[in-house]
This record gives C-alpha cells, structure tokens and sequence, in this order.
C-alpha cells in the first residue's frame, strides 16, 4: 500500500519536527499524515511512550541558542523578575505643597488650635490659682478666728463666788486693819466654792499670816490675784482657766467671819481696786 506521508520536509521550511512512533508496517505510515486518515487502532500500552501531539508550524526548530538569544532580547534573561511597582498614598506635605491654598488654611488652623490650647490652659491655671488664693483666704480666716476665740477666752472673767454679798470695798479704814482695805470682800458661808476669775497659772499657794490659806494666780498679762483666807486649797498650782474652782471660802487669817478677800496687783505690784477692774472688763460685783 502507498503511502501519504511525505518523505521529508522541504529544506527551509518551518514547522516542528516530532518524534512519533512508526506504527507497524500493516498500517502502512505514521498516524496523523493525512486530514482525511483513520487512526488505526492503538494498543492499550503505546499512550505511555507517546509524546503529545503537537501542531506543525510553518517557522524553523528554535534552539537553545536561539531561545536564550530571544529572552535576552526581550528583557526575560534575568533570573529575577522585576519588582511591582509600589502603590504610594498622597502625601499630605506634597499636596498642601502643591496648594499654597490648603497651606495657609492648615497654618491657620494649627495656630487657631494653639490660641484655643493655650487659652484653655490659661484659664485652667487661673482657676487653680484662684481657688488656692481662696483656700489660703479661708485657713487664715480659721486661724484668726481661732486665735480670737483664744483671746477671748483668755480675757474671760467672771466673778470668784456665785452666792455672797459684798462685806468690805477697796480703801476702807477699820480698827482691825493695819492700813487701808486692799481688796474686796466677797461674805458667804465656809466652804462655798471660790472659782477662778480667768485664765492664768497658780504661782503660790499655802498659807501667809494674816492672809490666812491664800492662792496667787498669774494672768496672762501678768497681774496677779490674791485669794485670801481660805478654808481649802483645790488647786495649789498648774493651768486654771475661767470658772475653774480652786479652792473653798473660809475665816483663815485676820478675819471676823467667813469670807473671800480678793486683791488684783497689776504686774504683781500694788493693789488697785478689785471693783472697778471687775466693772471695766464688764462685770458688776
């Protein structure tokens, strides 16, 4: 039988050359010469040795030399391939840059935005100062008024015996006194309560002559005030403060009868008069 495979390919001619196996001479040519042949039947093991069919082109068989020729000359002879190009966001330097617009309505919000920090930074100082202003205002307001409470308390007086009547005043003259009367004379009955007139200190307490049982408290300007003739001492040195009691009413001493004899001696010197030193700071015997 004749067959239609052509023998060979013309010289210059392209296309590409196959490897196909020959089929066995009863089929009388290779398989796929003819557009109008039948391939003959293939045995069930020939499809593991047989390249896949490929289509004839009209260009000549590329080497590798002629491969590495054409990717040197279209840029693909490098190994590595050419990195992506990165995708940049907008910068904001260069786009107010490019604006002088957009600049200058960003410096003035920046400079409005410091004006409102500062401002808002001023007033916060400024509350705080004013509320330590105040503060300070309130504490020494307290330690006035604490130290006025003080003061007044020390210059509380109050009378010595709560139950008498009056006996003897200042300067009177009397054939059992020495010389003139140098207190006043506050009658009761023996052992009534004799109270601190203020706020001050016992110096001295015990007995003195005619005197008889006397206490001496200091005030704190220091005048001095005599309690005399006593029957009891309570409180024979130490703090006193006003209303405090001291000691009990007595006939120690040069006396006729039971009673208090109270002197003041500014500064612990002579005596004035009881009465008017009790009147002047707002107290009638």
């Amino acid at each position: 039988m004749a067959s239609s495979h052509s023998p060979a390919h013309p010289s210059g001619s392209t296309g590409t050359q196959l490897l196909d196996h020959p089929w066995p001479p009863a089929y009388g040519g290779a398989y796929g010469e003819g557009p109008d042949e039948t391939a003959p039947p293939q045995p069930a093991d020939s499809n593991r040795h047989r390249m896949p069919r490929q289509t004839r082109g009209t260009g000549p068989l590329l080497g590798v030399t002629a491969v590495a020729a054409t990717l040197g000359a279209t840029g693909f002879a490098s190994a590595t391939p050419a990195a992506a190009p990165a995708v940049v966001s907008p910068d904001e330097t260069t786009v107010l840059s490019a604006d002088p617009g957009l600049a200058l309505a960003a410096r003035i919000q920046q400079q409005a935005d410091s004006q409102r920090t500062a401002a808002e930074e001023g007033a916060r100082l400024q509350a705080a100062k004013e509320a330590e202003v105040k503060r300070a205002a309130q504490q020494e307001e307290a330690r006035k008024a604490a130290e006025a409470a003080e003061k007044a308390k020390l210059a509380a007086i109050q009378l010595p015996v709560r139950d008498y009547f009056l006996s003897a005043h200042y300067g009177q003259s009397a054939s059992y006194w020495s010389h003139l009367h140098t207190g006043l004379d506050f009658a009761a009955s023996t052992g009534t309560p004799v109270y601190s007139v203020g706020s001050g200190t016992i110096t001295s307490a015990g007995w003195s002559g005619s005197y008889g049982y006397r206490i001496i408290q200091t005030l704190p300007d220091g005048t001095e005030i005599w309690y005399c003739h006593l029957s009891s001492i309570i409180k024979a040195s130490g703090k006193v403060v006003p209303g405090q009691q001291i000691g009990k009413v007595g006939a120690t001493g040069n006396v006729t009868g039971p009673h208090l004899h109270l002197e003041v001696r500014p500064d612990g010197g002579a005596p004035v008069d009881p009465e008017s030193w009790l009147e002047q700071r707002g107290l009638t015997p």
